[in-house]
């Protein structure tokens, strides 16, 4: 399978058959209007250095993200961070809009500073968002303003407008998932009391002596999601974030240890898979406002 890489908006319209783009750092085009003409494998997979935003129709259409393969046959937004790979059909029925901007875009905004917030740019394509119509119409909405914008003459104040565009399309994409992590309670209650067995279940077994502490990232692959997605869905469901969860069971097995046994600070602070005692003091201390000693004597 052939890699299509561009570092650039202009390579990037080159290599997928487009006309030059009207700006620089940011563009808008339709899927359809694609044409891989000189990439005759059904199959191309592409890696940009951009941040790319994307609600695309699919009759059976097929994408692949990391080693995993998707069939979306509803419309979905997709937000994927700049160095991703993608790989897909080259399917002409394909509906939608892709909205790419460069980082050189954003780098000295206020927006640029909060990318980081915005973790639906670290989920997994199965971790789309599902729109509705209304919220179709408005994302559209937003990106069509977009392209007014940087399709005008630029001038002073074209910038600041396409970013203020860019940040509020952002807050909806956060508005519409918080939507969808509610819509999706039940389901998502399940992946919820799996997480919190899977947890007790590690910190009761030999497991943290040998490999530490469990990392969100384990967690998240054992039930198939993202680790940003899983954090995220836990905090809208738990109050609390995967990190927090970990937390939050390990201080409790090591409140247990603590009142329960004759065990050493150090000894107890092995056994939950730390690797320095003074770090689960620490730790203990944050969360309780006690040391593991003054616990145990109080």
């Amino acid at each position: 399978m052939e890699t299509i890489r561009a570092k650039s908006i202009s390579e990037m319209h080159s290599m997928l058959g487009l006309e030059p783009p009207k700006h620089p750092l940011i563009t808008l085009f339709n899927w359809e209007d694609i044409r891989l003409d000189d990439y005759p494998e059904t199959e191309v997979q592409v890696s940009f250095e951009f941040y790319l935003i994307s609600q695309k129709t699919l009759p059976c259409g097929i994408v692949k993200y990391g080693r995993n393969t998707y069939d979306f046959n509803e419309g979905v937004l997709m937000c994927v961070a700049p160095g991703q790979v993608i790989s897909g059909s080259d399917d002409n029925e394909a509906e939608g809009w892709a909205l790419f901007f460069h980082p050189d875009l954003i780098r000295k905004t206020a927006l640029g500073n909060k990318m980081a917030e915005y973790s639906f740019f670290s989920y997994d394509v199965n971790e789309a968002l599902h729109l509705s119509e209304e919220e179709k119409g408005l994302v559209t909405g937003i990106v069509h303003q977009i392209r007014d914008e940087y399709s005008k003459n630029i001038d002073v104040y074209t910038q600041d407008l396409i970013v203020s565009h860019l940040e509020l399309l952002l807050n909806y994409t956060t508005r519409f998932y918080g939507r969808q992590f509610i819509t999706r309670r039940t389901h998502y209650s399940d992946f919820v009391s799996r997480f919190e067995s899977d947890l007790y279940a590690y910190f009761n077994s030999d497991e943290p002596q040998f490999n530490g502490l469990p990392k969100v990232k384990d967690c998240a692959k054992r039930l198939g999601m993202s680790p940003d997605y899983l954090s995220d869905m836990l905090k809208q469901e738990t109050g609390k974030t995967a990190q927090e969860q970990i937390h939050f069971v390990l201080i409790d097995k090591a409140k247990t240890q603590l009142l329960g046994s004759n065990n050493t600070v150090s000894e107890i602070a092995y056994s939950l898979g730390f690797e320095y005692p003074q770090y689960f003091s620490k730790l203990f201390k944050k969360k309780t406002g006690m040391t593991p000693a003054e616990f145990r004597n109080n």
